[in-house]
């Protein structure tokens, strides 16, 4: 529990550390800036994405691997699914109509480093200590805000230009990328069976390359696709109240899955009954989702706001049953049920899909909140019935 108490406040502070970052590049940038950094990081994330193929939770669930080689093989397995990966993202900086060179430069190395930084987390969760599980997520996003706002302040006083924010993304995930290090110092010579005897051997992650890549894609793809669609059909202005939203209450889930799900994989634990964690962060979405409702009823943010009204209950729903999912989300991989867990989240990304653009065929369009009203239905009714069967599994 200290180590899961760690990791959530950890989170807490670096998804804080985050929404400070943005709000500098809002203050101190240009939107053409701020608009070519989200280009270039954007291309980055879904290339570091597809490299990894959930290279991060299989460190975590291969127990019966040594943690720095287990962490050695993901890194050179990724690394070369990132160097097939170039075409893509060539493609992609191309058709963003930013200058391929120097964007993909930059584009790479963001991927790289992130890469390393999202394998050491997983790595310091099953060999670190508590100090360093926590500075491990928290001291990259502070690098780089504190690295934007020197530069910043250091452009306004001597008139120094440059690429600023792709500059300060870039150092903080070379810091996160550097506590990988340890892996390649340590020559693995330890045997397999010398992992803790107290960590089940059962615990794996046995699914092909092929089948991880499919599940990532599926979910990176969903993940863009519902922006993309919101913009298309409905505007910049609805897709903004409802990415806001669902940026803020989508960041429960992910602590439950960092928090818990992870560690649990590290520690070998079997035992907990993750039903309390998952209903105790659907309540904190249902607060959050109350405590937007009231922002909004007593004019405390501004009134062009207001438009998030109809889509506060139905990403409350998504989002809580998201994290009922996440809480038991490591259940398969202690199991002989990894390979259906990705199949049956490949099938519910695939629905989810249909019902996103289901509307763009329809002779008469729905507006916005009838839409996402229905996508979060069948997105949440999904969920309940993933986790139904994740609990369970013995």
């Amino acid at each position: 529990m200290k180590t899961t108490r760690t990791i959530a406040l950890a989170s807490m502070v670096a998804f804080a550390t985050q929404v400070a970052f943005a709000l500098l590049m809002l203050r101190l940038f240009t939107p053409q800036e701020v608009g070519e950094f989200s280009v270039i990081s954007q291309v980055g994330f879904f290339w570091m994405t597809l490299a990894l193929a959930q290279a991060p939770l299989g460190l975590l669930a291969n127990q019966h691997l040594p943690a720095p080689l287990a962490a050695q093989h993901a890194w050179r397995a990724s690394a070369l699914r990132g160097l097939g990966l170039l075409p893509v993202a060539a493609l992609a900086v191309w058709f963003s109509q930013l200058a391929l060179w120097p964007a993909l430069l930059w584009a790479l190395l963001l991927a790289f480093c992130q890469m390393g930084w999202m394998l050491a987390q997983s790595l310091t969760l099953r060999v670190g200590s508590h100090w360093q599980q926590a500075a491990v997520r928290v001291l990259p996003p502070l690098t780089a805000a504190v690295t934007a706002l020197g530069a910043a302040l250091l452009g306004a006083t001597l008139g120094w230009t440059g690429p600023t924010l792709v500059v300060s993304a870039l150092l903080g995930y070379a810091v996160g990328a550097a506590w990988l290090v340890p892996a390649w110092r340590h020559h693995a010579t330890t045997s397999a069976a010398s992992t803790s005897a107290a960590t089940p051997l059962a615990q794996a992650d046995p699914r092909s390359t092929t089948l991880r890549m499919a599940h990532t894609l599926v979910d990176a793809l969903l993940a863009t696709a519902i922006i993309l669609v919101w913009q298309r059909l409905y505007g910049a202005e609805e897709t903004g109240w409802m990415s806001a939203l669902l940026r803020v209450l989508g960041f429960l889930p992910a602590v439950v899955h960092m928090a818990w799900a992870q560690v649990a994989l590290a520690q070998g634990h079997r035992n907990q009954n993750p039903w309390w964690l998952g209903l105790a962060a659907f309540a904190a979405v249902i607060v959050l989702g109350l405590s937007c409702a009231v922002a909004l009823n007593q004019a405390w943010l501004d009134p062009r706001w207001r438009g998030v009204w109809p889509y506060i209950a139905p990403l409350v729903l998504w989002q809580g049953s998201a994290c009922l999912s996440a809480a038991f989300s490591h259940r398969p991989f202690q199991t002989p049920s990894a390979r259906a867990y990705s199949w049956a989240c490949m099938a519910l990304g695939v629905l989810q899909a249909l019902m996103l653009l289901a509307p763009m065929g329809l002779a008469q369009p729905i507006d916005a909140a009838q839409h996402m009203a229905a996508f979060a239905l069948v997105s949440s009714l999904g969920l309940l019935g993933l986790t139904g069967w994740m609990a369970r599994l013995r």
